[in-house]
């Protein structure tokens, strides 16, 4: 990955409804010269999908909370049984496994306080091999990106 691809990535990070014709205006380019450029940082995996970024307080959606999780035991059947049920919780925007006096960090966003109550008790806890949980809330929200500094 050279230095123009790195420009590209950091062009679709910031609208990645840009047009071919539009990034290589910026570029230099000529138009099938990005098409290629894009299209093998897909095929190589770089780029793994194009989303668009929802505004979480325009859709009712802005209770943010963090909830650690700590499973009873470290078994290898705990942990696999654990992620494949917390990956189905679409409350659950982020999982990770981490190190620590915690098993994993869930971000998880709903409502309000209610609909974080309603998701705790009839389906976070409902998942068998959690030992304890401890939640935190979000007050604001100071920095959120999706973009990656690509140093250029």
């Amino acid at each position: 990955m050279d230095l123009v691809d790195k420009k590209i990535l950091g062009f679709l990070q910031e609208d990645n409804k840009q047009t071919n014709k539009e990034l290589s205006s910026k570029l230099g380019l000529s138009v099938t010269a990005v098409y290629e450029r894009i299209k093998k940082l897909e095929r190589v995996g770089v780029i793994k999908k194009n989303v668009s970024l929802l505004d979480k307080n325009k859709l009712n959606m802005s209770f943010v909370a963090f909830c650690n999780i700590k499973l009873v035991q470290h078994s290898k059947d705990y942990v696999i049984q654990f992620e494949n049920e917390v990956t189905k919780l679409k409350e659950v925007l982020e999982c990770y496994h981490i190190s620590g006096d915690y098993d994993y960090l869930l971000k998880v966003i709903v409502e309000d306080m209610e609909a974080f109550r309603e998701f705790m008790v009839k389906k976070l806890t409902s998942i068998d091999h959690i030992g304890s949980t401890h939640s935190t809330f979000m007050i604001s929200e100071v920095k959120h990106t999706t973009a990656f500094s690509l140093n250029f």
